[in-house]
């Protein structure tokens, strides 16, 4: 992919901050006409992942969020991966540095469910578990710098 501009940067920090951004809209922002902001789009779609609605999971029912550390043997990662990537309470797995080898954020109902996977998970390695009081930053984008 070529350089962004400008205006591909403001077309893809408006797109993190609203997903649902109607194209009519977008154009405006960006100082273009649809058919222009359509075709950056198009040319700037492989550097988009996905788009997500961000739940309340407050709302939802699932009152205990927590941060999961655990220790993989590498010979079990064949094993852990399928596991962890089929369980749906898990929001995130990360294998990271340290002297554990994954990061795994989940969200539950409760801490009797937590407990729960927290003992499943046990048998990949070793734990360590911090539950999340509040959030002072939710999810969100990287701001791209406006010039280079």
């Amino acid at each position: 992919m070529e350089k962004l501009d400008k205006i591909d940067r403001k077309i893809l920090n408006l797109l993190q901050q609203n997903a649902k951004i109607q194209l009519k809209v977008l154009a405006e922002r960006v100082f273009l006409s649809s058919p222009a902001t359509s075709a950056r789009l198009e040319r700037l779609s492989q550097l988009i992942c996905g788009y997500q609605a961000r739940l309340d999971l407050v709302q939802l029912g699932f009152h205990v969020t927590a941060f999961i550390n655990l220790e993989v043997d590498p010979r079990d990662k064949p094993t852990f991966y399928p596991f962890i990537k089929a369980c749906p309470n898990v929001l995130e797995c990360n294998c990271v540095t340290g002297p554990f080898s994954m990061l795994i954020k989940v969200a539950f109902p409760s801490t009797v469910e937590l407990d729960d996977f927290i003992n499943v998970l046990q048998k990949f390695g070793k734990t360590s578990t911090q539950i999340v009081f509040s959030t002072s930053v939710e999810p969100r984008g990287i701001l791209l710098p406006a010039e280079d």
